[in-house]
Protein backbone atom coordinates (compact mmCIF):
# COMPACT_ATOMS: atom_id res chain seq x y z
CA UNK A 1 0.00 0.00 0.00
CA UNK A 2 1.70 3.18 -0.88
CA UNK A 3 2.02 6.03 1.61
CA UNK A 4 -0.27 8.25 0.12
CA UNK A 5 -3.17 5.24 0.46
CA UNK A 6 -2.17 4.18 3.90
CA UNK A 7 -3.03 7.93 5.02
CA UNK A 8 -5.88 8.17 3.15
CA UNK A 9 -7.45 5.23 4.84
CA UNK A 10 -6.60 6.36 8.26
CA UNK A 11 -7.96 9.33 7.84
CA UNK A 12 -11.26 7.74 6.77
CA UNK A 13 -10.81 5.52 9.70
CA UNK A 14 -10.51 8.56 12.15
CA UNK A 15 -12.76 10.71 10.07
CA UNK A 16 -9.91 13.57 11.87
CA UNK A 17 -7.40 14.68 9.09
CA UNK A 18 -4.01 14.68 10.76
CA UNK A 19 -4.98 13.47 13.76
CA UNK A 20 -1.18 12.05 14.15
CA UNK A 21 0.27 15.19 13.60
CA UNK A 22 -1.95 17.07 15.86
CA UNK A 23 -1.17 14.77 18.71
CA UNK A 24 2.32 15.21 18.22
CA UNK A 25 2.46 18.49 18.00
CA UNK A 26 1.01 18.63 21.53
CA UNK A 27 2.63 16.10 23.33
CA UNK A 28 6.25 18.60 21.38
CA UNK A 29 4.49 21.16 23.96
CA UNK A 30 5.92 20.03 27.36
CA UNK A 31 9.36 21.88 26.46
CA UNK A 32 8.19 24.66 24.20
CA UNK A 33 5.25 26.32 25.85
CA UNK A 34 6.35 29.31 28.33
CA UNK A 35 6.31 29.10 32.05
CA UNK A 36 3.37 30.22 33.46
CA UNK A 37 2.77 33.81 34.40
CA UNK A 38 4.04 35.06 37.93
CA UNK A 39 4.14 38.75 37.35
CA UNK A 40 2.20 40.75 39.94
CA UNK A 41 -1.11 41.86 38.89
CA UNK A 42 -1.81 44.75 37.44
CA UNK A 43 -2.92 46.86 40.34
CA UNK A 44 -4.42 49.61 38.05
CA UNK A 45 -7.01 46.95 36.74
CA UNK A 46 -9.39 46.61 39.04
CA UNK A 47 -11.74 43.79 39.40
CA UNK A 48 -15.29 44.42 37.88
CA UNK A 49 -17.68 42.36 39.54
CA UNK A 50 -21.48 41.79 39.73
CA UNK A 51 -22.14 42.76 35.92
CA UNK A 52 -24.39 39.45 35.10
CA UNK A 53 -25.45 35.75 35.75
CA UNK A 54 -22.11 35.66 33.72
CA UNK A 55 -23.14 31.99 32.60
CA UNK A 56 -19.37 31.41 30.87
CA UNK A 57 -18.11 31.54 34.41
CA UNK A 58 -15.18 34.60 33.54
CA UNK A 59 -13.56 37.03 35.51
CA UNK A 60 -13.26 40.63 34.49
CA UNK A 61 -10.46 43.64 35.56
CA UNK A 62 -11.75 46.98 34.28
CA UNK A 63 -10.01 50.92 34.26
CA UNK A 64 -11.39 54.15 34.02
CA UNK A 65 -9.52 57.37 33.81
CA UNK A 66 -9.94 59.54 36.46
CA UNK A 67 -10.50 62.18 34.15
CA UNK A 68 -13.04 60.38 32.08
CA UNK A 69 -16.11 62.51 31.38
CA UNK A 70 -19.85 61.26 30.81
CA UNK A 71 -20.40 59.44 27.37
CA UNK A 72 -16.63 58.29 26.60
CA UNK A 73 -16.03 55.05 24.65
CA UNK A 74 -14.69 51.13 26.02
CA UNK A 75 -12.77 49.17 24.50
CA UNK A 76 -12.87 45.07 25.36
CA UNK A 77 -9.85 43.60 25.27
CA UNK A 78 -9.21 39.60 25.43
CA UNK A 79 -6.01 38.27 26.49
CA UNK A 80 -4.75 35.74 24.36
CA UNK A 81 -3.72 31.93 26.02
CA UNK A 82 -1.47 31.33 28.79
CA UNK A 83 -2.37 35.02 29.52
CA UNK A 84 -3.96 37.32 32.06
CA UNK A 85 -5.64 40.79 31.69
CA UNK A 86 -2.33 42.68 33.30
CA UNK A 87 0.14 40.42 31.43
CA UNK A 88 -1.45 41.28 28.22
CA UNK A 89 -1.99 45.05 29.05
CA UNK A 90 1.31 45.22 29.77
CA UNK A 91 2.56 44.64 26.72
CA UNK A 92 0.06 46.01 24.47
CA UNK A 93 -0.65 49.01 26.61
CA UNK A 94 -3.97 49.69 26.39
CA UNK A 95 -4.21 51.42 29.77
CA UNK A 96 -1.34 53.81 29.08
CA UNK A 97 -3.25 54.65 25.49
CA UNK A 98 -6.80 55.16 27.50
CA UNK A 99 -5.07 58.16 29.50
CA UNK A 100 -3.92 59.59 26.52
CA UNK A 101 -7.24 59.35 24.28
CA UNK A 102 -9.57 59.44 27.09
CA UNK A 103 -11.83 56.00 26.57
CA UNK A 104 -12.73 53.33 29.62
CA UNK A 105 -11.32 49.46 29.44
CA UNK A 106 -12.40 45.98 30.57
CA UNK A 107 -10.35 42.69 30.21
CA UNK A 108 -12.45 39.82 30.29
CA UNK A 109 -10.39 37.08 31.76
CA UNK A 110 -10.33 33.18 31.62
CA UNK A 111 -10.03 30.79 33.94
CA UNK A 112 -8.03 27.54 34.68
CA UNK A 113 -11.33 25.86 35.81
CA UNK A 114 -13.04 26.81 32.24
CA UNK A 115 -10.03 25.94 30.28
CA UNK A 116 -6.69 24.52 31.27
CA UNK A 117 -4.35 26.53 29.03
CA UNK A 118 -6.43 29.84 29.73
CA UNK A 119 -7.81 29.95 26.39
CA UNK A 120 -11.16 31.52 25.51
CA UNK A 121 -13.26 28.92 24.26
CA UNK A 122 -14.02 30.70 20.82
CA UNK A 123 -14.39 27.37 19.02
CA UNK A 124 -17.21 25.43 21.56
CA UNK A 125 -21.06 25.83 20.67
CA UNK A 126 -21.72 26.30 24.03
CA UNK A 127 -19.45 29.45 24.63
CA UNK A 128 -19.56 31.24 20.36
CA UNK A 129 -23.64 31.35 20.71
CA UNK A 130 -25.55 34.26 21.41
CA UNK A 131 -27.43 33.70 24.90
CA UNK A 132 -24.93 31.79 26.78
CA UNK A 133 -21.79 30.66 27.59
CA UNK A 134 -18.69 33.05 27.38
CA UNK A 135 -20.07 35.40 24.42
CA UNK A 136 -22.81 36.21 27.05
CA UNK A 137 -20.78 37.22 29.70
CA UNK A 138 -18.73 39.26 27.78
CA UNK A 139 -22.32 41.11 26.83
CA UNK A 140 -22.76 41.76 30.31
CA UNK A 141 -19.78 43.20 31.26
CA UNK A 142 -20.29 45.42 28.04
CA UNK A 143 -23.88 46.60 29.19
CA UNK A 144 -22.90 46.50 33.02
CA UNK A 145 -19.24 48.58 32.13
CA UNK A 146 -21.77 51.14 30.44
CA UNK A 147 -24.40 51.50 32.52
CA UNK A 148 -22.15 52.00 35.85
CA UNK A 149 -19.75 54.44 34.14
CA UNK A 150 -22.29 56.32 31.63
CA UNK A 151 -19.87 55.07 28.85
CA UNK A 152 -21.54 55.72 24.93
CA UNK A 153 -23.04 52.66 24.21
CA UNK A 154 -22.31 53.25 20.44
CA UNK A 155 -18.65 53.60 20.83
CA UNK A 156 -18.10 50.08 22.08
CA UNK A 157 -14.80 48.22 20.69
CA UNK A 158 -13.80 45.21 21.32
CA UNK A 159 -9.45 43.44 19.99
CA UNK A 160 -7.73 40.13 21.17
CA UNK A 161 -4.58 38.20 20.56
CA UNK A 162 -4.97 34.42 19.07
CA UNK A 163 -7.71 32.71 21.13
CA UNK A 164 -8.74 36.00 22.34
CA UNK A 165 -9.03 37.66 18.68
CA UNK A 166 -11.11 34.34 17.88
CA UNK A 167 -13.39 34.96 20.63
CA UNK A 168 -13.74 38.87 19.54
CA UNK A 169 -15.10 37.37 16.17
CA UNK A 170 -17.17 35.84 18.22
CA UNK A 171 -18.56 38.78 19.61
CA UNK A 172 -18.85 40.65 16.42
CA UNK A 173 -21.07 38.12 15.10
CA UNK A 174 -22.93 36.97 17.87
CA UNK A 175 -23.62 40.21 19.39
CA UNK A 176 -22.88 42.75 16.31
CA UNK A 177 -24.84 45.37 18.04
CA UNK A 178 -22.96 45.58 20.77
CA UNK A 179 -19.63 47.15 18.69
CA UNK A 180 -19.20 49.78 16.35
CA UNK A 181 -15.82 47.87 15.24
CA UNK A 182 -13.13 44.95 16.34
CA UNK A 183 -9.89 43.95 15.52
CA UNK A 184 -8.37 40.52 15.44
CA UNK A 185 -4.61 39.88 15.78
CA UNK A 186 -3.91 36.13 14.87
CA UNK A 187 -7.26 35.10 15.34
CA UNK A 188 -9.54 32.94 13.05
CA UNK A 189 -13.00 33.71 11.51
CA UNK A 190 -15.98 33.05 13.16
CA UNK A 191 -18.17 29.89 13.40
CA UNK A 192 -16.00 27.66 11.03
CA UNK A 193 -14.57 25.14 14.58
CA UNK A 194 -17.03 23.89 16.54
CA UNK A 195 -15.00 20.28 18.05
CA UNK A 196 -11.32 20.18 19.00
CA UNK A 197 -10.20 18.73 15.64
CA UNK A 198 -11.94 21.02 13.68
CA UNK A 199 -10.21 24.32 15.87
CA UNK A 200 -6.52 22.66 14.86
CA UNK A 201 -7.63 21.84 11.46
CA UNK A 202 -8.87 25.67 11.18
CA UNK A 203 -5.58 26.73 12.78
CA UNK A 204 -3.38 25.04 10.28
CA UNK A 205 -5.22 26.70 7.60
CA UNK A 206 -7.20 23.77 6.27
CA UNK A 207 -10.68 25.67 4.73
CA UNK A 208 -13.53 24.57 6.25
CA UNK A 209 -16.10 26.78 4.52
CA UNK A 210 -16.37 29.22 0.94
CA UNK A 211 -16.91 32.39 0.97
CA UNK A 212 -20.24 32.71 0.89
CA UNK A 213 -20.86 30.28 3.53
CA UNK A 214 -18.18 32.04 5.80
CA UNK A 215 -20.61 35.40 5.40
CA UNK A 216 -23.80 33.39 6.28
CA UNK A 217 -22.43 31.86 9.45
CA UNK A 218 -22.40 35.48 10.80
CA UNK A 219 -25.58 36.55 9.02
CA UNK A 220 -27.09 33.47 11.10
CA UNK A 221 -25.74 33.79 14.47
CA UNK A 222 -27.88 36.78 15.82
CA UNK A 223 -31.19 38.54 13.66
CA UNK A 224 -28.99 41.73 13.13
CA UNK A 225 -30.14 43.49 10.41
CA UNK A 226 -28.36 46.87 11.01
CA UNK A 227 -24.78 48.43 10.02
CA UNK A 228 -22.25 46.19 10.73
CA UNK A 229 -18.84 46.81 12.73
CA UNK A 230 -15.87 48.04 11.12
CA UNK A 231 -12.92 45.14 11.19
CA UNK A 232 -8.79 45.42 11.41
CA UNK A 233 -7.11 42.21 10.94
CA UNK A 234 -3.50 41.71 12.01
CA UNK A 235 -1.71 39.24 11.44
CA UNK A 236 2.37 37.77 10.72
CA UNK A 237 3.26 36.04 7.86
CA UNK A 238 5.51 33.48 9.62
CA UNK A 239 2.52 32.58 11.99
CA UNK A 240 3.32 29.09 12.44
CA UNK A 241 0.34 28.57 15.22
CA UNK A 242 -2.45 30.36 13.30
CA UNK A 243 -2.14 30.42 9.83
CA UNK A 244 -2.12 33.57 7.91
CA UNK A 245 -4.77 32.63 5.72
CA UNK A 246 -7.12 32.62 8.31
CA UNK A 247 -6.84 36.21 8.19
CA UNK A 248 -7.68 36.04 4.62
CA UNK A 249 -10.81 33.86 5.55
CA UNK A 250 -11.77 36.70 7.97
CA UNK A 251 -11.48 39.18 5.70
CA UNK A 252 -13.73 37.08 3.04
CA UNK A 253 -16.48 36.12 5.56
CA UNK A 254 -16.52 40.12 6.51
CA UNK A 255 -16.11 41.58 3.13
CA UNK A 256 -19.95 39.57 2.14
CA UNK A 257 -21.30 41.81 5.33
CA UNK A 258 -19.86 45.17 4.15
CA UNK A 259 -20.85 44.27 0.37
CA UNK A 260 -17.48 45.76 -0.74
CA UNK A 261 -15.61 44.15 -3.52
CA UNK A 262 -12.40 41.47 -3.23
CA UNK A 263 -10.06 43.86 -4.69
CA UNK A 264 -8.83 46.54 -1.75
CA UNK A 265 -9.71 50.11 -2.65
CA UNK A 266 -6.08 51.21 -1.71
CA UNK A 267 -2.74 49.66 -0.35
CA UNK A 268 -0.01 51.63 1.44
CA UNK A 269 3.13 50.71 3.85
CA UNK A 270 2.59 51.75 7.23
CA UNK A 271 5.84 51.51 9.39
CA UNK A 272 7.21 49.18 6.77
CA UNK A 273 4.10 47.12 6.80
CA UNK A 274 1.82 46.40 4.18
CA UNK A 275 -1.45 48.28 5.04
CA UNK A 276 -4.59 47.02 3.02
CA UNK A 277 -7.92 49.11 3.38
CA UNK A 278 -11.66 47.99 1.96
CA UNK A 279 -14.05 51.23 1.44
CA UNK A 280 -17.74 51.04 1.23
CA UNK A 281 -19.89 52.58 -1.34
CA UNK A 282 -19.56 55.74 0.90
CA UNK A 283 -15.76 56.18 0.53
CA UNK A 284 -15.76 55.37 4.55
CA UNK A 285 -13.04 52.29 5.35
CA UNK A 286 -14.54 49.53 6.50
CA UNK A 287 -11.92 46.65 6.89
CA UNK A 288 -8.45 46.85 7.10
CA UNK A 289 -5.47 44.53 7.09
CA UNK A 290 -2.03 44.18 8.07
CA UNK A 291 0.15 41.47 6.76
CA UNK A 292 3.26 41.92 9.02
CA UNK A 293 6.52 40.40 7.27
CA UNK A 294 7.96 37.82 9.04
CA UNK A 295 6.06 38.13 11.86
CA UNK A 296 5.37 34.62 13.99
CA UNK A 297 2.32 34.32 16.21
CA UNK A 298 1.83 37.04 18.66
CA UNK A 299 0.51 40.85 19.23
CA UNK A 300 2.44 43.68 16.94
CA UNK A 301 4.44 46.37 19.45
CA UNK A 302 6.55 49.22 18.69
CA UNK A 303 7.85 49.53 22.38
CA UNK A 304 9.41 53.13 21.99
CA UNK A 305 8.89 56.29 23.84
CA UNK A 306 6.66 57.62 21.38
CA UNK A 307 4.20 54.53 22.43
CA UNK A 308 4.05 54.46 26.04
CA UNK A 309 3.22 51.29 28.01
CA UNK A 310 4.04 48.88 25.47
CA UNK A 311 6.79 45.78 26.26
CA UNK A 312 7.92 42.85 24.08
CA UNK A 313 7.80 39.69 26.18
CA UNK A 314 5.46 35.82 25.02
CA UNK A 315 3.50 36.84 22.41
CA UNK A 316 3.95 40.53 22.30
CA UNK A 317 6.30 41.27 19.47
CA UNK A 318 8.09 44.10 18.95
CA UNK A 319 8.79 44.56 14.98
CA UNK A 320 8.39 48.21 14.66
CA UNK A 321 4.67 49.08 14.21
CA UNK A 322 2.01 49.24 17.25
CA UNK A 323 -0.92 47.44 16.37
CA UNK A 324 -2.52 49.13 19.84
CA UNK A 325 -2.02 52.64 18.28
CA UNK A 326 -2.88 51.87 15.11
CA UNK A 327 -5.97 50.29 15.84
CA UNK A 328 -7.42 53.28 17.87
CA UNK A 329 -6.49 55.47 14.88
CA UNK A 330 -8.78 53.05 12.63
CA UNK A 331 -11.57 53.26 15.05
CA UNK A 332 -10.81 56.75 15.31
CA UNK A 333 -10.32 56.79 19.32
CA UNK A 334 -7.29 59.16 18.96
CA UNK A 335 -8.55 62.79 19.72
CA UNK A 336 -8.38 65.42 17.31
CA UNK A 337 -5.09 66.52 16.85
CA UNK A 338 -3.44 64.68 19.82
CA UNK A 339 -2.73 61.09 17.66
CA UNK A 340 1.01 60.17 18.93
CA UNK A 341 3.57 60.25 16.51
CA UNK A 342 3.88 56.77 15.52
CA UNK A 343 7.94 56.37 15.02
CA UNK A 344 9.05 54.01 12.49
CA UNK A 345 12.04 51.93 12.25
CA UNK A 346 13.77 51.05 9.61
CA UNK A 347 13.70 46.98 8.56
CA UNK A 348 16.69 45.57 10.09
CA UNK A 349 16.99 41.43 10.75
CA UNK A 350 13.97 39.72 10.23
CA UNK A 351 12.02 39.47 13.98
CA UNK A 352 12.69 36.77 16.36
CA UNK A 353 10.41 33.74 16.04
CA UNK A 354 7.89 33.51 19.15
CA UNK A 355 7.41 30.04 20.20
CA UNK A 356 4.15 28.69 18.81
CA UNK A 357 1.51 29.13 20.91
CA UNK A 358 -1.53 26.33 20.39
CA UNK A 359 -5.19 27.27 21.44
CA UNK A 360 -5.83 24.59 23.42
CA UNK A 361 -9.66 23.91 24.43
CA UNK A 362 -11.29 22.13 27.24
CA UNK A 363 -11.98 18.54 26.57
CA UNK A 364 -15.76 17.76 25.31
CA UNK A 365 -17.92 15.91 27.80
CA UNK A 366 -17.56 11.98 27.30
CA UNK A 367 -20.88 11.17 25.75
CA UNK A 368 -23.01 8.06 27.75
CA UNK A 369 -22.61 5.39 25.27
CA UNK A 370 -18.87 4.56 23.59
CA UNK A 371 -18.84 5.54 19.59
CA UNK A 372 -16.26 5.74 17.27
CA UNK A 373 -16.05 9.97 17.76
CA UNK A 374 -15.77 9.06 21.82
CA UNK A 375 -12.69 6.85 21.33
CA UNK A 376 -11.02 9.67 19.14
CA UNK A 377 -11.52 12.16 21.71
CA UNK A 378 -9.90 9.82 24.05
CA UNK A 379 -6.79 9.88 22.28
CA UNK A 380 -6.51 13.80 22.25
CA UNK A 381 -7.17 14.06 25.70
CA UNK A 382 -4.45 11.55 27.03
CA UNK A 383 -2.37 13.68 24.15
CA UNK A 384 -3.41 16.17 26.11
CA UNK A 385 -2.86 14.89 29.52
CA UNK A 386 0.72 13.47 28.95
CA UNK A 387 1.94 16.79 27.35
CA UNK A 388 0.82 18.36 30.72
CA UNK A 389 -1.92 20.66 29.05
CA UNK A 390 -5.10 19.15 30.70
CA UNK A 391 -5.68 17.58 34.02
Amino acid sequence: MSCWCRCHYRRRRTNIPGLHDTITRLSALRNRRPNSLTEEPDRRLKAFEEFGSNPGDLLARSYVPEDLGAGAPLVVVLHGCTQSASSYNRGAGWIDAADEHGFALVFPEQQRANNPNLCFNWFSPADASRGGGEALSIAQMVQAMCARHGLDGQRVYITGLSAGGAMAAVMLATYPELFAGGAVIAGLPFGTATTVPEAFERMRGNAGSGPGQLTQLVRSASNHNGKWPVLSVWHGSSDRTVDASNAAALIEQWRGLHGVAASPSATETVAGQQRRVWRDHHGAAVIEEYSIRNMGHGTPLDAVPANAGEAAGPYMLDVGISSTRQIIGFWALDRAGDRPRVVARPPTAKPAEIKSLIILPCGPATPSAPSRTSKVQDVIEKALRSAGLMN
